[in-house]
């Protein structure tokens, strides 16, 4: 491990949290991966959709000023997209052999959400991250980075016979902090809309 890093440590994401329910499966899905794999990346973030991947927060800004440019961009949407709406999830999937993850079916809801909180950070707290280029792709981690190689095809197999389908209302964003390496949800950190 590389302690003299040029890269600060990443301090605060910002996400949706799932019901206990969905989230006590997806954590057996993690452990089923753990055991079988050795995976263990993700094991110290709560089960969840990012909104904003994580980022280092320069010292001059607050996490209660993130949390207050999330609140901005829940209650003053310009379209008046950001009602509260249903997440459906529905299976596995991955992205090659990098990232397993429960589904996240498609929603004209998620972009505009993504791209408000997103807008009110970087105008909150600018440069502190920038837009991803790739197309927003709302999902449920269940194992990343440490995944040996042809893995989550075995995987994806393994987790059709769950037949994972959920449904859960999205009406709160969480700016998670990092603390002691993990990544923790305060509910003083959380915005309901």
């Amino acid at each position: 491990m590389y302690t003299n890093c040029a890269f600060p440590q990443q301090t605060h994401f910002i996400g949706v949290l799932v019901p206990e329910e969905l989230s006590d499966a997806l954590t057996d899905c993690r452990a089923w991966m753990h055991e079988q794999y050795g995976c263990k990346s993700g094991y110290g973030t709560p089960i969840h959709i990012t909104l904003v991947p994580p980022f280092h927060l320069e010292e001059q800004y607050t996490t209660q000023q993130i949390v207050l440019s999330v609140k901005k961009a829940v209650n003053t949407d310009a379209n008046n997209n950001l009602a509260p709406f249903d997440a459906l999830v529905k299976g596995f999937a991955s992205f090659g052999d990098r990232t397993l993850f429960a589904k996240v079916l498609p929603s004209p809801q998620w972009t505009p959400l993504r791209d408000a909180v997103l807008n009110e950070l970087l105008a909150t707290c600018p440069g502190c991250t920038k837009k991803d280029t790739r197309p927003f792709t709302p999902h449920l981690t269940i194992a990343n980075r440490d995944i040996p190689v042809h893995a989550a095809e075995a995987a994806l197999a393994h987790f059709a016979d769950f037949d994972l389908e959920a449904t859960f209302p999205v009406n709160a964003i969480c700016v998670f902090v990092r603390k002691n390496g993990n990544w923790i949800s305060l509910e003083e950190n959380t915005v309901i809309f």
